[in-house]
């Protein structure tokens, strides 16, 4: 990639060279996490504080599970049991489940008020750029570009916001406080609890390997339906006059058919992978694999019945961890991409403003030697000066070399104040009807014309 390129470009062209196209997704995905740093930074303290309460509350899962444990060793001992010591694992337990509820529920509520927030700010923050972009934007960007930017890619934000950092730490927490208990218990408990996870781990390597080029690819292609769905409906009125109703949707057709063939392309050889590698970190398999290794241990004369049963509960705890660090890790990599398109959005050069503003005096609006063009290429006002009074109306009629005159319909223009013929973006007449039909000029020629073409008809040989 040439210096100064733009990232996303790069990773869009379509090389060939297979190493070309990975650091160009590598490049795309370095600059999609800084866009998503960026754009996260305003709910950056929300986030770590709800973490911080996550982390107590996670850690209070194990409690319950420590406290069940101990209630068996005092039920299952010689003897009359302690009333104290069953009343004490109990309330230890209700305790646990007390302050997991509490600060989760504490942690939840920050993230999803920082999410609320950020959502609001970056959609006036895109209102607010977009209000002050040159038309020429519109014409070169489609609505479905701004409404994915504005809705879609703000929405996909919500998740990685308001649940993932929450939901990650305590995935996180919960595996490594039970694993802390376990190896207090006996470390070759601990081992067992994570013997079926390296499975799942190589296998879930394995397909997320080319997960970068593919979300591109699917980004791309749901943009295309989009887009191919805004042309369709406003094309609507086209459809209905000229007839194309068995042709007008194939735009559509045509982008959701390549959309489904690249994703079932991508997704249908990793389904038997994904089966396997899900059983080996199901419930059952965590529960076979632990009470097996448990009953070795137990005649082995290493644990007791008490601390296999104990550590079988809490490995059952780690694979529903993984679930959560897999949609965590998922919702990442979509916020990154939706990050990387609002920068875009965000980044969408404005029209210049006046460094000195003035308060108008007046209502009058003059126009003193003014230039516009859409695309930056073509003027469609070259040097226009006018004088717009309070209480009049001005008609500005728009001519090329053919004389075509783009207006709803000429005779609306008559009861103007004032009429303004434009020429390939010049001022060429200015006044009433009656004054430029005794000019005799562009505009009287056209009007003439145009009358002399309305009593045009088409003959029909009767013969």
């Amino acid at each position: 990639m040439e210096q100064g390129e733009d990232p996303r470009q790069a990773a869009r062209q379509p090389d060939q060279d297979p190493k070309a196209q990975a650091r160009a997704a590598k490049t795309q995905a370095r600059a999609a996490r800084a866009a998503l740093a960026s754009m996260l930074a305003p709910v950056r303290r929300h986030t770590r504080l709800a973490m911080a309460l996550q982390i107590i509350g996670a850690a209070a899962t194990i409690v319950p599970y420590i406290a069940i444990a101990e209630l068996a060793k005092v039920l299952l001992a010689p003897g009359p049991a302690d009333p104290g010591e069953v009343r004490g694992a109990v309330l230890i337990a209700v305790l646990g489940l007390s302050v997991r509820a509490l600060f989760g529920g504490v942690a939840l509520a920050v993230t999803h008020f920082a999410d609320v927030a950020l959502q609001a700010s970056l959609r006036r923050r895109i209102v607010a750029r977009l209000g002050r972009a040159p038309l020429g934007w519109f014409t070169a960007n489609s609505s479905a570009t701004v409404r994915k930017a504005a809705q879609n890619d703000v929405h996909d934000l919500h998740y990685l916001v308001a649940h993932s950092a929450v939901e990650t730490t305590a995935a996180v927490t919960v595996p490594v406080a039970g694993l802390g208990y376990l190896f207090w218990l006996d470390w070759r408990l601990a081992l067992l609890a994570l013997a079926t996870l390296p499975l799942y781990a190589g296998a879930y390597a394995y397909m997320m390997k080319d997960f970068g080029p593919q979300m591109g690819r699917l980004n791309a292609g749901i943009a295309a339906i989009n887009k191919a769905i805004v042309e369709f409906v406003t094309g609507i009125g086209v459809v209905k006059t000229f007839g194309r109703a068995g042709r007008a949707h194939a735009g559509y057709r045509e982008a959701a058919t390549r959309f489904g063939d690249h994703y079932s392309g991508w997704v249908r050889p990793m389904l038997k992978l994904e089966a396997f590698s899900s059983m080996a970190v199901s419930a059952p398999v965590v529960l076979l694999v632990n009470l097996a290794g448990g009953i070795w241990f137990v005649h082995a004369g290493w644990v007791s019945p008490v601390d296999v049963l104990t550590a079988s509960m809490v490995a059952m705890v780690i694979p529903s961890v993984l679930v959560t660090l897999g949609f965590g890790a998922q919702a990442r990599r979509e916020a990154s991409a939706a990050a990387e398109r609002i920068a875009a959005v965000l980044e969408t050069p404005v029209l210049p403003e006046s460094c000195r503003p003035k308060v108008p005096d007046g209502h009058e609006v003059e126009l003193h030697d003014v230039s516009f063009s859409y695309d930056g290429s073509v003027d469609v006002l070259d040097g226009v000066s006018l004088r717009l009074v309070p209480g009049t109306v001005t008609a500005p009629l728009r001519e090329r070399s053919t004389l075509l005159v783009i207006a709803h319909r000429l005779s609306t223009v008559t009861a103007a104040d004032q009429i303004v013929v434009l020429d390939e973006g010049r001022v060429t007449e200015v006044g009433t009807h009656q004054e430029l039909m005794v000019l005799d000029g562009r505009y009287a020629r056209f009007w003439n014309e145009r009358h002399r073409a309305l009593g045009w008809r088409i003959a029909v040989d009767a013969s």
